[in-house]
């Protein structure tokens, strides 16, 4: 098999080897910073380079701000896809590969490094009810607890209380979330996170599984274990208001966290 080299002649390898020197160099000049997944990495498989739990991620520029105000990237909603691809130096990570924990937290941490660590809200006041600006402090939101462990394809187990029944399932990512039908949210949510019952794996046996051994009551439990157990951030908070008081807050992850 020939290499690509062999179909160029001298000027233009010169020219490749040239771009590719000045793509490291450009790269290289921007700090970053290594940012530790809410995951660990054990919701994705062995072969991911995501299962190493951590990516390297630099700082924003101007040239980074087009980004956000990209009109095209606003209307398809792939603001924060475009934004992290290119900001992670990290090698071969796959955006859409990311669990929406992981993802959301990457985020976050471009808008620190972008902007710093303050981000005015607006809360109630618990002792006027009134609305009032305050400012997060977006470095003191933290990981979820998150210690399950998954085997070489990012895969969990959950077992059934009442048949025992073992099924194997993977928390979603951006794909997988696409793919759910909205006319039909559980039992399609159900296709897409469990991959085995009981060791067996066609989509055949696990769909009549779920028409007619999976009752819904169980259904409802493995629902509220995966919610529950998702590898996210705690978004419970606090808000310096104006007058320097202390408010208790949740953080609400929206398009407004880079906008001022």
């Amino acid at each position: 098999m020939s290499k690509v080299t062999d179909r160029l002649d001298n000027k233009q390898i010169v020219e490749l080897a040239k771009q590719q020197y000045e793509s490291q160099k450009q790269t290289s000049k921007f700090p970053s910073n290594i940012i530790t997944l809410p995951s660990n990495g054990n919701v994705y498989a062995e072969t991911s380079i995501l299962r190493t739990g951590k990516v390297e991620m630099r700082h924003m520029t101007a040239y980074d701000e087009d980004i956000l105000s990209n009109s095209s990237y606003i209307k398809e909603g792939v603001i924060f896809n475009k934004l992290l691809e290119a900001l992670i130096v990290t090698p071969n990570v796959n955006i859409d590969e990311l669990t929406s924990g992981d993802k959301e937290w990457l985020i976050i941490s471009a808008r620190i490094l972008g902007y710093g660590v303050e981000y005015e809200v607006v809360v109630t006041n618990p002792e006027t009810k009134e609305p009032t600006t305050g400012t997060m402090d977006l470095s003191k939101l933290n990981h979820k607890l998150f210690d399950l462990v998954s085997d070489e394809n990012g895969y969990f187990d959950y077992t059934i209380s009442n048949t025992k029944d073992v099924i194997k399932f993977k928390y979603l990512n951006s794909i997988d979330q696409f793919n759910i039908n909205s006319e039909k949210l559980t039992s399609s949510f159900l296709k897409v996170s469990i991959q085995s019952v009981n060791g067996k794996t066609s989509p055949h046996e696990i769909d009549d599984y779920l028409k007619y051994d999976f009752k819904a009551i169980d259904s409802r439990k493995f629902k509220k274990y995966i919610t529950d157990t998702a590898p996210g951030i705690n978004y419970n908070t606090t808000v310096i208001g104006a007058d320097g008081d202390t408010i208790d807050a949740t953080f609400q992850f929206n398009a407004n966290l880079f906008w001022f």
